[in-house]
């Protein structure tokens, strides 16, 4: 056993914690964490304080105007429309300056989204064809955890050629994407003609403020809120209210070349949205009980279509249309990534978790659907579970002993 040195100062709880947020899986960790503490409560004697707590009103009135809903729904459409203004601000990063700026870059990545898009979808409609409830669930397993992905990519360290890294990243930004068309074209409910009007509106006011060079946030996020407002009571899902704002921020200033507002807002945003945001989305929406189920429960169309969508397709779709990308001469795999290695990246993407339990809360309603919010939670869990799993397992084999090419 070796001690320690007397002279060397033990970490205190504070410095512990902070070394803890250093971490890249951090924020996955606390994930995981939030989720487990979700489901034990949801299944202890615990369970009616936490279906108390999740439907504890708050109330915001102006006048004749008043939002009044529970905190799941709070968490829902407000603090996921934050979470959504730092993805768009992510992706305008990207399309601007990052990866997606660079089409010979960018190809890779994008053709196995779509294929990490798209085969998930075709395997999970073809187990619930025929089931108008349960075809509404089809995109649950097209969405990956860009958080979990990398959170579990980032335990192998200096292992991960820099390469992989970048082509796991991009593809989840390009997937992140791809999620946000599908909530805005198939996830919409009765459409407000006025409330439109007035988004159209705020959407307009952002577009001048941009033209105009205003570099100042407030001004930018003061119409976000309006915006955020109009698109809660169109119709259209108010989430989409973040990625519309973020477009709009300007990425590039010429007084301060250095701290664009983009860079700002997306420096703040992130440490709340990680340790913050999502861990209390997954503590309020991966709660499922497990009373009167069983195993075989995972078995049905709705589940079932989940975990092959997320384990099966997104491994399938992902390797299998980068490979043939890679073949046909349409793209490069990067500097010191094989395809082993591309494989248990592909493997990572199906954990969907928080995008897919995000996707299936628009998909079911519980008021409605009744169990389908359930199982189809019961699904995403063992799917994405699954996945990080085998994909961490593969990558373990597959990666170099040592510190890579470039990491």
């Amino acid at each position: 056993m070796t001690w320690p040195h007397p002279a060397t100062p033990s970490p205190s709880p504070l410095s512990a914690i902070r070394e803890f947020l250093k971490l890249e899986s951090a924020s996955g960790i606390l994930l995981v964490a939030a989720g487990l503490v979700a489901m034990i409560a949801a299944n202890s004697p615990l369970s009616a304080w936490y279906d108390a707590l999740l439907q504890v009103p708050f109330k915001i009135q102006l006048g004749d105007f008043k939002l009044d809903k529970p905190l799941v729904i709070w968490i829902n459409d407000l603090l996921m429309a934050i979470f959504f203004l730092l993805v768009g601000l992510e992706i305008k990063r990207e399309v601007v300056m990052g990866e997606l700026s660079d089409r010979a870059k960018v190809a890779l990545p994008a053709i196995a989204a779509v294929g990490g898009m798209v085969v998930p979808a075709a395997i999970y409609a073809a187990l619930n064809w025929g089931d108008p409830v349960g075809m509404r669930g089809w995109a649950i397993p097209s969405a990956t955890d860009i958080a979990f992905a990398l959170g579990v990519l980032s335990l192998f360290g200096e292992r991960v050629p820099l390469g992989l890294k970048i082509f796991l990243m991009t593809l989840a930004v390009l997937d992140d994407l791809g999620a946000i068309v599908i909530i805005a074209l198939f996830y919409t409910g009765n459409l407000s003609v006025l409330s439109l009007g007035l988004a159209a509106a705020a959407l307009v006011v952002l577009f001048v403020l941009n033209r105009l060079g205003v570099m100042r946030l407030g001004a930018y996020l003061l119409v976000g809120v309006f915006l955020w407002v109009f698109v809660l009571k169109s119709g259209v899902h108010a989430t989409l209210a973040g990625v519309i704002t973020a477009l709009f921020i300007p990425a590039r200033d010429p007084a301060d070349p250095a701290h664009p507002p983009l860079r700002v807002l997306e420096h703040a945003l992130h440490p709340w949205v990680a340790f913050g945001i999502l861990p209390l989305f997954a503590f309020a929406n991966a709660g499922v009980s497990l009373a009167g189920l069983s195993p075989r429960d995972l078995l049905q169309p709705i589940p079932l279509g989940i975990v092959l969508g997320l384990f099966v397709g997104k491994q399938v779709g992902v390797f299998v249309f980068a490979w043939l990308a890679v073949k046909l001469g349409v793209a490069r795999l990067p500097d010191g990534v094989a395809f082993r290695h591309v494989y248990g990246a592909a493997i990572l993407c199906g954990v969907g978790f928080t995008m897919s339990l995000f996707i299936g809360m628009l998909a079911f309603d519980p008021a409605q659907t009744g169990q389908e919010i359930v199982i189809d939670r019961l699904g995403i869990l063992a799917g994405s579970l699954l996945s990080a799993l085998v994909g961490y397992a593969v990558l373990a084999a597959v990666l170099p002993k040592g510190r890579a090419q470039g990491a």
